[in-house]
């Protein structure tokens, strides 16, 4: 199974939709609150050159923003 890292920001909805789908398909992953810890942040805008939350990582993939269909490919969910 790939590692799953989400950042995200407590008041993003999108971010809310994209851990509830993992929960929901019994993915385990490491959430990093990017609103208040400056070293994830700073590790996220590295990653992906901008401050849009969700960022989930799945593996070696980096997914911008909650992309059902693209996150299930990613994680082998159908």
């Amino acid at each position: 199974m790939k590692n799953v890292t989400v950042y995200s920001t407590p008041s993003c909805v999108y971010c809310g939709l994209a851990k509830d789908f993992l929960k929901a398909n019994a993915i385990p992953f490491t959430e990093h609150n990017v609103a208040t810890d400056l070293a994830k942040r700073k590790e996220m805008i590295d990653k992906t050159g901008q401050m849009g939350v969700p960022v989930i990582e799945a593996g070696e993939e980096v997914i911008v923003g909650f992309d059902e269909p693209r996150l299930r490919t990613a994680l082998g969910i159908k």
